[in-house]
């Protein structure tokens, strides 16, 4: 963002009802001032019954994207001209681009998840075993990309299990990676490891049938799973402020080592979840590193230009 805002300055912004909490002005404007640029982001709180009318005005006002947040990134769709692969099938958009007169719509907050684990954890999906904790839209949005990026194998554990079945039907059908639905929590400690390697209990190679697997608790269970995977996600709000005595039923002492664990609740800086799985040996992290890559990736996409990455980290409260 340039010292004063001039005749040629784009604009950019966040959508969402409300916004006064977001860490995405300062982020974006520290981004903008690094590098010269004369672009500025603003917040504009859009009522749900005014999201047709403000999606309108990124036309009319000539901006040059918006990111999206609750409660619009699935109600936007309808509105938009053309959606990457990765929004359509996390079924939500966090980024709009407009790009002579069209609207298109990205889900970067999947792929920042992954930009952040290659860049800051180290760990290359590609070929991984994944478990998700939770099945709701962040879940999916990671499952996808994290898909899309080349894990082989995806376990979705959610206590309403026909959720975590539709993830996993998403992923089986539209991806190369193959998933499965976990009862959570399970009600036994029976499985064989290696049958997660071969081929899951209890269903159809989705080659030959229907796509979608559910591991019933006679066979897979979180417990003997979770020392199989080599990445963990927690997706649900349990542990966030002010709520942060709160902690997902998880068997921690399943962990091994140098397993990477990732919670995507950032406020507080450290959940018990994190705190628990640290006491395994796990490499833990919090959320703050998808909330960064995703409005890393929106940089880009709007300005065509490297985001200063550490800049944008510094902008950031915790």
């Amino acid at each position: 963002m340039s010292e004063l805002i001039s005749g040629r300055t784009r604009v950019c912004g966040l959508f969402g009802f409300p916004v006064e909490h977001s860490f995405s002005p300062a982020m974006h404007n520290a981004a903008f001032r690094h590098l010269g640029l004369d672009f500025v982001y603003v917040a504009f709180a859009v009522p749900p019954r005014e999201l047709e009318r403000a999606v309108a005005g990124i036309r009319a006002l000539n901006l040059a994207g918006v990111n999206v947040t609750v409660p619009h990134k699935e109600k936007v769709i309808p509105y938009l001209d053309e959606l990457t692969a990765g929004a359509r099938l996390a079924g939500a958009v966090n980024t709009i681009v407009h790009r002579d007169g069209r609207l298109v719509g990205h889900n970067t907050d999947g792929a920042g998840f992954v930009r952040f684990l290659t860049d800051d954890a180290g760990f290359n999906p590609a070929g991984k075993r994944v478990l998700l904790l939770g099945a709701g839209g962040a879940a999916r949005a990671v499952a996808v990309h994290l898909a899309l990026s080349g894990a082989a194998q995806l376990l979705v554990a959610n206590r309403t299990l026909s959720r975590a079945a539709e993830l996993a039907a998403l992923i089986n059908e539209e991806t190369p990676a193959r998933a499965w639905a976990v009862p959570w929590p399970a009600k036994d400690d029976r499985v064989l490891p290696e049958r997660l390697e071969r081929k899951p209990p209890g269903g159809h190679d989705p080659e030959e049938g229907e796509g979608t697997f559910v591991l019933d608790t006679n066979d897979g269970n979180i417990k003997e799973l979770a020392a199989l995977v080599d990445l963990v996600v927690q997706t649900t709000p349990l542990g966030m402020h002010p709520r942060e005595d709160t902690c997902p039923d998880f068997p921690f002492d399943c962990l091994r080592p140098g397993q990477v664990v990732v919670d995507l609740v950032y406020n507080p800086p450290r959940t018990l979840f994190m705190e628990r799985a640290a006491r395994s040996g796990a490499r833990v992290y919090n959320g703050l590193g998808m909330l960064l890559y995703q409005g890393v990736l929106a940089f880009e996409l709007w300005t065509g230009e490297e985001a200063p990455v550490e800049v944008m980290r510094r902008a950031l409260p915790f």
